[in-house]
């Protein structure tokens, strides 16, 4: 193992110790013995992590914990701190990013068919392993995305999952060029996929229950904002729902036009109601899921948002108030995305 010098032998860090309300405090302040890296391990100093609604889901149990007291966290900027004994592409020092896609067999017909999202034996940061609400964390090196100086760490952060995943939402809305899309939530990945579409010449009407939200919509550029069931001024080639609210579901397919398409982003998603065929799905309406990422969107995306000069509304937060964060982004207090940095 290569190092920056000497690291700390433990490290204060947050786990979810028991899932439940975010009002029963299920995140809890912990000491760790600092990760060391295997051989194909960045052990990276945290910079910032973002807060995604896939955390908060974790600490409540919406999403099953898939081992005990992990770590949250995986929108995660920071500088290798030390290296596993066989990694090649990176160096103590460099700026790398952490993101949901942890791991794949690269083995399976998914994989292999450049749909590696779909691997039956994929891995999480801070679902499997443990993530960035932490001092130190580990990246395996083949999953980790080299990052430029040309945001600061904070600006950079949400777009580790919040914008890769709202990139392949998008992708998976069909929006014609040119076309009208709607967008049902407006958090951290909603606002940076406005900002793709926008940039690729859509009109976007914005529709969520929450004011600053679509006062944030209307400065980005979309040419309507109403609350979430309320209907778009005209009918849509594309949605997607990035609020977790499945009664939302049938709200969305009836905004469609014919052969609309309606992609839904979240990894969870409150039950749907029933569907009428005729009212919701006929004229070749498409309804559509997300799940997960691969590492192709993330460089895409990353190029892009690059580009087109994406920019992530955050509200920082120190990384000892994480709690405080999972709570705010509960009760929709936060403008844009959450990131946690270092006391």
């Amino acid at each position: 193992m290569t190092s920056a010098g000497s690291v700390a032998e433990t490290q204060h860090c947050w786990a979810v110790e028991r899932p439940g309300p975010i009002g029963t405090g299920p995140l809890t302040r912990v000491v760790r013995r600092t990760p060391v890296p295997g051989p194909r391990d960045l052990l990276v100093r945290v910079e910032a992590c973002g807060v995604c609604r896939t955390d908060l889901h974790l600490a409540e149990g919406d999403l099953a914990p898939r081992r005990p007291s992990t770590v949250p966290g995986h929108e995660i900027v920071g500088r290798v701190a030390a290296v596993g004994d066989a990694v090649t592409s990176f160096r103590v020092g460099d700026r790398v990013g952490g993101a949901w896609l942890r791991g794949t067999c690269g083995r399976c017909r998914y994989c292999l068919a450049g749909k590696e999202n779909l691997c039956p034996w994929s891995t999480y940061t801070g679902w499997d392993e443990d993530g960035g609400f932490a001092e130190l964390t580990l990246v395996p090196e083949a999953f980790a995305y080299p990052l430029t100086e040309a945001h600061d760490a904070v600006s950079f952060a949400p777009l580790l999952c919040a914008g890769i995943i709202g990139y392949r939402a998008l992708r998976r809305s069909a929006l014609p060029e040119g076309g009208r899309l709607g967008i049902y939530g407006f958090g951290a990945s909603a606002h940076l996929a406005a900002q793709v579409a926008l940039a690729e010449g859509a009109t976007i009407h914005v529709l969520t229950r929450s004011a600053r939200a679509r006062g944030l919509a209307l400065e980005l550029g979309a040419a309507s904002a109403a609350g979430a069931t309320d209907g778009p001024p005209e009918p849509l080639d594309s949605a997607v729902l990035f609020a977790p609210v499945g009664t939302l579901v049938p709200v969305a397919l009836e905004a469609l036009d014919r052969s609309g398409t309606l992609a839904i982003a979240g990894i969870h998603l409150s039950d749907i109601p029933s569907l009428t065929y005729e009212r919701h799905l006929f004229q070749e309406r498409d309804l559509r899921s997300v799940t997960s990422n691969t590492r192709q969107d993330g460089h895409e995306f990353l190029a892009l948002a690059e580009r087109i000069r994406v920019r992530a509304t955050v509200t920082p937060y120190p990384m000892s108030r994480a709690d405080q964060a999972l709570a705010d982004l509960a009760a929709d207090r936060v403008d844009g995305a959450a990131v946690l940095v270092p006391d």
